[in-house]
């Protein structure tokens, strides 16, 4: 077997790559930031007041107000896909051809 040769040390084999610096650094998007600058405004003025009190009454009626429209919204959409499958059911019917298909209701009057 051969001898193990002597791995060198890693400081041996080592090289730093210098980079050296561009010459319009200014010109590039975020040369303007700094420490007490942002492009973003502060949330500050969406912050609660210690002078203002919580609206209770109002935010309740908000809600009731987004429930209600929320259950109508859920209502319409359930009566949607139900007429949508009944159109579908008769069309299917009706493709396949048969007959009476559509159910008519008659008033039965007495004369």
């Amino acid at each position: 077997m051969k001898n193990e040769e002597q791995k060198p040390d890693s400081d041996e084999t080592s090289v730093v790559v210098p980079f050296r610096m561009r010459k319009h650094a200014s010109t590039h998007a975020f040369s303007n930031l700094s420490s007490d600058y942002s492009p973003v405004e502060g949330i500050d003025k969406y912050a609660k007041q210690a002078d203002e009190g919580d609206d209770y009454a109002h935010r309740m009626k908000v809600n009731a107000l987004a429930i209600v429209f929320l259950a109508a919204l859920v209502g319409g959409g359930i009566w949607i896909v139900d007429v949508m499958a009944q159109q579908r059911k008769n069309q299917d019917c009706a493709l396949s051809g048969r007959r009476n298909c559509a159910p008519i209701s008659t008033s039965t009057t007495t004369r």
